[in-house]
């Protein structure tokens, strides 16, 4: 059933050409959406304001295919522009590849009133109406898009409230979460990034009364990433700086760091970065860790990376990760003992050093700044997250980089240089507890990661991550090195991960 009616004014072509970036940051894959409207409503011009925003473009030509019928754009959401205008009959749909279009990308149809009968029941409708540069869009959508463009539209108000209403937005990344990002671009103005992270209605209850989300200390909304930015920052490190918010509705405009990574041009682990990478860990668990943070009349309680958190993360593995590899469900006495096995290693876990760990330390969210110096050199992204948990998981985070492979001689000469530093620093560093920590703590995040990434595809529909399963799943047997981990390592090579040693 489609959302209540939507009207928009557009006061000149200015208008029209931002509402169509609104539009392309809220469209989706399998969207379809249909401009109507007499000849010189505005259509062409709205179209060609969407295709360029979605192409990063203001100069792409975009002809209009009144006389191809079908235009078609491998942009980063794939798109086909159809002008239905001149086919003899709605059955010519089928040779235009609407399906197959829909599959891929999105769909932007004029004048579909000649197919109406053949087009999805789930469309986008705006009809344009008007005379000279103004225009009334009357807009009928099913929910989902309707919620979407209504974000979008928000996200444009509170640029407006910033001094950016007309600057120009452009889809940045999204990631595992509900959270996305854009580049936003004033005229004559550096760009800043904004984050959209709209809270999320807490899921079912799973265990003790409470949803996943909060056993796992996941954020839901934007105060902790402001509270850590901003001890991050105090603390002499690159994070950055907040420069709106609305915290109520989740929209913070920040600093841009940069677009340049750890990684080198080939995409490998760069060796130089990636030990200034270490160091700055190094540094930042010396410090004595916040356990409450002030945000704007509120209180930010950074949250303890305890047992339960672990445990309900290592969960992923037997729930989705080992059902899709065998094709079957984890019988309840396989689970039991893996949960046993997990719990004696959290128990050893309990006397390992605690710092502040950000959880998500890894090439996405590293950037490089070439023209800085000492550890402003490393700008320090996606830190919601952060707890007080074993120090180990984030040099973990970083020699065992989800994304992008670390040659194993690299990530022991980065864990040797962790532990020298450290060493060098405040005495009491105990690098014998350190190493186990860091072997419990590795395994711990890739049997986190292998099942958040089959449920991402699963669940999600997001099966971009599954080509890295390979690497995690190397990662994870690299882990059960160690010899306390080699319960462990029997239970999972029973399982099908990896093999016992002879």
């Amino acid at each position: 059933m489609p959302a209540a009616p939507m009207r928009v004014e557009l006061a000149d072509p200015g208008a029209t050409a931002l509402f169509a970036e609104d539009v392309a940051l809220a469209l989706r894959q399998g969207d379809c959406l249909c401009l109507s409207g007499d000849l010189g409503a505005g259509k062409s011009t709205f179209a060609r304001a969407l295709i360029r925003a979605i192409a990063d473009d203001p100069d792409l030509e975009a002809p209009s295919p009144t006389f191809t019928l079908v235009q078609t754009y491998q942009l980063r959401l794939p798109l086909a522009h159809l002008d239905l205008y001149r086919i003899g009959s709605p059955d010519e749909l089928d040779e235009l590849g609407l399906d197959d279009a829909l599959a891929e990308g999105a769909v932007l149809i004029e004048w579909p009133e000649k197919a109406l009968e053949r087009l999805p029941e789930e469309r986008i409708m705006m009809r344009f109406e008007g005379l000279g540069d103004s225009r009334t869009l009357a807009i009928s959508a099913p929910p989902g898009f309707a919620a979407r463009l209504e974000r979008s539209r928000a996200a444009r108000r509170f640029l407006l409230e910033a001094g950016l209403g007309h600057a120009a937005r452009r889809h940045l990344q999204g990631d595992a979460s509900s959270r996305s990002y854009e580049t936003i671009r004033p005229a004559g103005r550096d760009s800043v990034i904004l984050m959209n992270a709209p809270r999320q209605p807490d899921g079912p209850p799973i265990r003790d009364g409470l949803p996943y989300s909060q056993i796992a200390h996941l954020a839901e909304d934007v105060v902790p990433f402001v509270a850590i930015a901003r001890w991050l920052r105090a603390q002499g490190f690159a994070a950055p700086e907040i420069l709106a918010q609305e915290l109520d509705q989740g929209f913070l405009l920040i600093e841009n760091l940069g677009a340049d990574g750890i990684l080198d041009k080939s995409g490998r682990p760069d060796p130089d970065r990636y030990g200034v990478a270490v160091d700055c860990l190094a540094l930042l668990h010396s410090k004595h860790p916040p356990v409450t943070l002030p945000v704007d009349g509120r209180t930010h309680h950074v949250p303890a990376y305890d047992a339960r958190a672990m445990q309900i993360e290592v969960e992923l593995l037997t729930d989705w990760y080992l059902p899709w590899k065998r094709g079957s469900a984890v019988s309840q006495k396989e689970r039991s003992e893996y949960l046993d096995l997990w719990r004696n290693l959290f128990t050893r876990l309990e006397r390992a050093e605690r710092s502040l760990v950000l959880r998500d330390y890894h090439s996405p969210n590293l950037i490089w700044r070439d023209t800085r110096s000492g550890f402003d050199r490393l700008g320090i992204i996606d830190f919601q997250d952060a707890m007080i948990g074993p120090s180990a998981y984030d040099v973990a985070s970083l020699c065992q980089d989800a994304r992008v492979t670390v040659p194993d001689d690299l990530a022991d000469d980065l864990v040797d240089r962790y532990v020298a530093a450290r060493c060098a620093g405040a005495a009491g560093f105990d690098e014998v507890k350190f190493r186990e920590a860091y072997a419990i703590m590795a395994a711990q995040r890739a049997a986190k990661i292998l099942g958040i990434f089959v449920r991402l595809k699963q669940r999600d529909g997001k099966s971009g991550y599954m080509r890295h399963l390979p690497r995690i799943e190397a990662y994870i047997v690299a882990s059960l090195d160690h010899p306390v981990l080699q319960p462990l390592r029997f239970w999972l090579a029973k399982a099908g991960i990896g093999a016992p040693e002879s």
